[in-house]
């Protein structure tokens, strides 16, 4: 299943206020189990974010996220935010939410968010791979109208 990350609300506040930036900072993407509820309105930096998931195959923290492009498109006014899909191999892990952030800064109070990723239900790995994989489009787009 391709998923797509919905923004968080202030996220594009911190990447104009430069505390993010995505071509040189370390952008990672951690599991939330279904007891976290994303506020899209509210959360702002990763210490709004609970819930993380624990199990085998799977790091405090999440995953890096490798290869990360930004490219525009002048015919449709998209800039794409992009990078390469993300697994846990040898995982066994449940979750319902997957949340990118900066981790550049030096504590969760000041790591912005920048999205979330609903996968609508849980999703389970059982000593196999966890894998996220962004939607062709890639993972956040912004509309210049």
């Amino acid at each position: 299943m391709a998923v797509t990350a919905k923004w968080f609300g202030k996220a594009p506040m911190k990447l104009l206020n430069k505390e993010v930036d995505f071509d040189t900072d370390v952008i990672k993407v951690m599991l939330c189990t279904s007891a976290y509820a994303p506020d899209q309105d509210v959360h702002a930096y990763k210490d709004a974010v609970t819930n993380e998931v624990t199990g085998a195959g799977y790091t405090t923290g999440g995953a890096t996220l490798a290869n990360k492009t930004m490219d525009y498109t002048g015919a449709t006014n998209v800039v794409k935010l992009d990078a390469n899909d993300v697994s846990w191999a040898n995982s066994t892990i449940t979750a319902r939410y997957a949340v990118i952030y900066d981790d550049t800064p030096a504590t969760d109070a000041t790591k912005p968010i920048l999205g979330y990723v609903d996968f609508g239900e849980d999703k389970v790995s059982s000593n196999g791979t966890f894998t996220i994989q962004w939607h062709a489009d890639g993972i956040f787009t912004v509309t210049a109208a």
